[in-house]
């Protein structure tokens, strides 16, 4: 009986080994699958959560204007920074802070970036960065002509005597190099180095009992430095309902450039009545000083402009003022004082593009000189004096969010001004 028990047993243990062994082998499978059905759960609810992600932004492009509104053109740009993320920023909490009008108008009234260009031009306040640089190229044009009569008008109708046509042209270009800084939008601090290149044509020619036909001389200046000059702005005043942005400048002038007294005048070998300089000036030779004034106001969809300006000269000795060949005489000179007032309107085409128009007028007095041949009082410099009126066309046209071209055409509309003047200048915003 116990050998029948044991071999019971036997039986028993070979059939419930194979079942013992096959659930062994399944529970790696079941893990399998429960660790496959984790994974699954994760991937759908990443999936819900994507589509709940894209149902948003739906609604939301679905919610908002086929074209997106359009910008106020005509919003203070004095203190909005060039980035439009940051101007955005700016723009939301200006209500909250007390700032300016020009900070404090509707929520879409983002500046266009051509707006604060022909800001920074009309006013001279260069807001947009913290550190700028510009490079800019000018060229002038002149073209004088004076008739000059020697003799006397017989029976009313007959001119007996010698009558001589003078003229001068006169090419000029200038490289300027301007580094502004900007600290806290408030204060401005630049220095300009301007590299000028000069060309000059004089022709005299007359006709009568001594004529001489006409001849004429070129004279050349190479490019040479000319008077550097540093500038400090300070902007006193934010744009509000009814008043403007106004900014106050100081300028000054050193006399780095050539002077023009003891330049000598030489005579045409073959026409004694043709005159000319034997070289050609770069620079004012005297120290100066320019306080001036400029204030900008926006009216919706055009900003007003205007500037006004002084010019002190100071007194300065020279070892040479005369220009008779062969001859040197020391003396003193003082250049004379000028002002000079603008004033004009912009518009904003588009948010890159802007045009304006101007007109200044700069009136000198005549220059003073002091010399051995007029002892120890003052003598005036004839036709020292002048006054330079322009009829100015600019445009601003933003190249980048950094740079930005403004060219400019400036015409002459009395005698001392020149005939034209264009000039292009690219700013670039750090």
């Amino acid at each position: 009986m116990h050998r029948s028990l044991s071999l019971g047993a036997v039986v028993c243990l070979g059939t419930l080994l194979p079942v013992s062994l096959l659930y062994a082998a399944n529970d790696p499978q079941v893990e399998a699958l429960k660790a496959e059905l984790a994974a699954l759960k994760q991937r759908y609810e990443a999936q819900q959560q994507a589509l709940m992600v894209l149902e948003q932004r739906v609604r939301q492009v679905e919610e908002q204007p086929a074209a997106p509104p359009p910008k106020r053109l005509t919003r203070s740009p004095a203190s909005a920074p060039r980035n439009n993320q940051a101007i955005a920023a700016a723009g939301s909490t200006a209500s909250a802070s007390g700032a300016s009008y020009g900070e404090s108008l509707k929520d879409d009234s983002a500046p266009a970036q051509s707006v604060s260009n022909l800001y920074d031009e009309a006013s001279g306040f260069f807001g947009g960065g913290r550190f700028s640089v510009e490079t800019g190229i000018s060229y002038a044009r002149y073209d004088t002509r004076q008739l000059i009569l020697n003799g006397f008008l017989a029976l009313d109708s007959i001119f007996l005597g010698n009558i001589n046509l003078d003229r001068i042209k006169a090419d000029n270009w200038t490289l300027d190099l301007t580094a502004r800084y900007n600290l806290d939008n408030r204060w401005q601090f630049d220095v300009n180095a301007p590299i000028i290149y000069r060309e000059s044509t004089y022709q005299s020619g007359g006709v009568g009992n001594n004529a001489q036909g006409i001849s004429e001389r070129s004279v050349t200046r190479d490019p040479t430095l000319g008077d550097v000059n540093f500038g400090v702005a300070y902007k006193f005043l934010d744009e509000s309902e009814n008043t403007p942005d106004a900014v106050f400048s100081l300028r000054v002038k050193a006399p780095t450039g050539k002077d023009p007294f003891g330049i000598k005048l030489r005579r045409d070998t073959a026409n004694d009545s043709l005159s000319y300089p034997e070289d050609l000036p770069t620079g004012n030779g005297v120290w100066s000083i320019s306080p001036g004034i400029s204030l900008v106001k926006t009216f919706d969809p055009a900003v007003l402009f205007g500037s006004l300006s002084y010019t002190h000269t100071f007194e300065e000795s020279f070892g040479d003022v005369s220009s008779t060949l062969n001859q040197k005489v020391p003396g003193k000179v003082k250049i004379g004082d000028s002002f000079q007032v603008g004033a004009g309107v912009a518009f904003a085409l588009n948010e890159k593009m802007s045009m304006s128009f101007s007109v200044s007028d700069l009136i000198a007095k005549r220059s003073r000189i002091k010399s051995a041949e007029t002892g120890d009082s003052w003598a005036d410099v004839k036709s020292s004096d002048a006054n330079a009126a322009y009829f100015n066309v600019g445009m601003t046209l933003a190249a980048s969010d950094h740079l930005t071209i403004v060219p400019n055409l400036s015409i002459g509309l009395t005698e001392d001004a020149p005939d034209f003047t264009f000039s292009l200048k690219f700013p670039y915003y750090f």
